[in-house]
């Protein structure tokens, strides 16, 4: 075990910032998100990833990342990473656990949007391979397990213990990239707003870790 992931540390994470987002936030709404980037506890406490509305419909929201953090961890090709998520219940939310550095070096362990209730999308940014992965298990508010392996050949996916997608593509050997937890919100494009009257999203990870052989 070489990570295990504490949300109240600050040598293992950095809050509120990243170089995904343009000038590393707070806002980025070219990728359709409403989110504003707080640096506030209230947000990631606990493993539990926080939305609230702002008057001019933006959306506080929690980010946690190791890109900048003191211990600085990234993910290496052939790490296998494992976490427990509780998927949020509102629209509008858009929970994800991904990696990213100088730009992209993406993998989305997953994303999830509440409009489409059944469904995870998992995604190889990298080299290129994706699956819309669809199961009755997978509900708003349900509790996964989520495993991940960032092979150099193939990056493989599973859900509850069972293997759900192998991308055939993978990362490539000399991979490594930073982690990333974060709860986005969606600008309507792609998937509705939250609705009118809705004061806060969640979701949960109740933990996550990354093994190294």
């Amino acid at each position: 075990m070489v990570f295990t992931a504490d949300f109240a540390s600050q040598t293992q994470w950095v809050a509120g910032r990243s170089s995904a987002y343009p000038d590393g936030g707070p806002v980025n709404p070219g990728d359709n998100k409403l989110d504003y980037l707080v640096d506030d506890p209230r947000y990631t406490r606990g493993g539990v990833f926080r939305a609230t509305p702002n008057p001019n419909g933006t959306w506080n929201t929690g980010l946690l990342t190791t890109e900048g953090s003191t211990e600085g961890f990234m993910v290496r090709a052939g790490d296998v990473l494992e976490a427990t998520v509780r998927l949020p219940v509102q629209v509008g939310a858009w929970p994800a656990i991904w990696t990213w550095r100088d730009g992209g070096q993406e993998i989305d362990v997953f994303e999830y949007h509440p409009d489409n209730p059944d469904l995870l999308e998992l995604t190889n940014h990298v080299r290129g391979g994706q699956d819309y992965f669809r199961s009755p298990a997978v509900a708003p508010g349900s509790l996964l397990d989520l495993r991940v392996r960032f092979g150099a050949r193939s990056v493989t996916w599973w859900v509850n213990g069972v293997r759900v997608f192998g991308d055939r593509a993978g990362v490539g050997r000399d991979w490594q990239a930073y982690l990333i937890v974060n709860l986005s919100v969606s600008a309507g494009r792609f998937h509705p707003q939250p609705p009118p009257g809705v004061t806060e999203l969640s979701f949960e990870v109740p933990s996550l870790r990354i093994r190294r052989r």
